[in-house]
């Protein structure tokens, strides 16, 4: 399975301030999803996912739960009533919990049903609502425009966390370097001081410098520098001073 699949759905008319490419790609990125979990049975869907205690069924239901929360913060822009994305972390964690419990038509279903409503809210929400200032789940501030990429990036990472024919080279080669540079600012300010030097596909070369002045450097592809800073993989792809890395949150 590679990046390359198709997708059927409807395209989403790009909102004012959010770049039709993106929403492009969430559809792309959503129909390969759902031919992953359409390959999968009763049986491999209660396999182990690269995620510790997950089972693909934990990560299929937590993408569900994701799509849900971020119609959640859309609502919150388009009404300006806070909607917070989870009520908690605990009831988070017990919905992906009870989920990850269910049928395999019923997973598919849910998951369906919840990507669908996440288009949907994108396509229905006023221009002028996609500058409102929201919350990621994390709690950091930003505007209504940046929710797209957190979906984006949420369902290409967790694919390949499905362990079932995605890894980080089958990513769309037009994003990877973004995926890099996002996956760099959220360790700005923790973890080692380095200076990462990828060869992104197509062969051009960028460096980023962690939490400088740096006097080691990692070098290798998009992919495995990706895989490395997701905490997917241990770097072992890599040259140089690998270092260890804080939790990717």
């Amino acid at each position: 399975m590679t990046s390359t699949s198709s997708t059927q759905h409807t395209s989403v008319p790009a909102p004012r301030g959010v770049p039709k490419r993106l929403l492009d790609a969430i559809e792309h990125a959503t129909g390969v999803l759902y031919e992953l979990v359409e390959e999968l049975d009763q049986t491999t869907v209660r396999g182990p996912s690269l995620l510790p205690g997950w089972t693909r069924a934990h990560v299929i239901t937590h993408l569900a739960r994701n799509a849900d929360a971020l119609v959640n913060l859309l609502t919150w822009a388009r009404t300006g009533v806070e909607h917070q994305a989870y009520a908690s972390r605990a009831d988070r964690d017990a919905d992906i919990e009870e989920g990850a419990g269910r049928l395999m038509q019923l997973l598919r279903a849910d998951l369906d049903s919840a990507c669908t409503r996440f288009i949907r809210a994108c396509r229905d929400l006023p221009h002028s609502a996609w500058q409102a200032e929201v919350a990621t789940p994390g709690g950091q501030p930003i505007k209504a425009d940046g929710v797209p990429w957190l979906r984006l990036r949420e369902l290409w990472i967790h694919m390949v966390d499905l362990n079932h024919g995605i890894t980080f080279d089958d990513l769309p080669p037009e994003w990877v370097e973004e995926f890099v540079a996002d996956s760099i600012e959220r360790f700005d300010g923790r973890g080692p001081s380095v200076t990462i030097e990828a060869t992104l596909p197509g062969g051009r070369q960028r460096s980023w410098t962690l939490n400088g002045p740096a006097s080691t450097s990692v070098i290798g592809s998009g992919a495995d520098v990706l895989g490395w800073l997701t905490g997917r993989t241990d770097g072992a792809g890599l040259r140089g001073d690998v270092p260890d890395l804080p939790a990717w949150g």
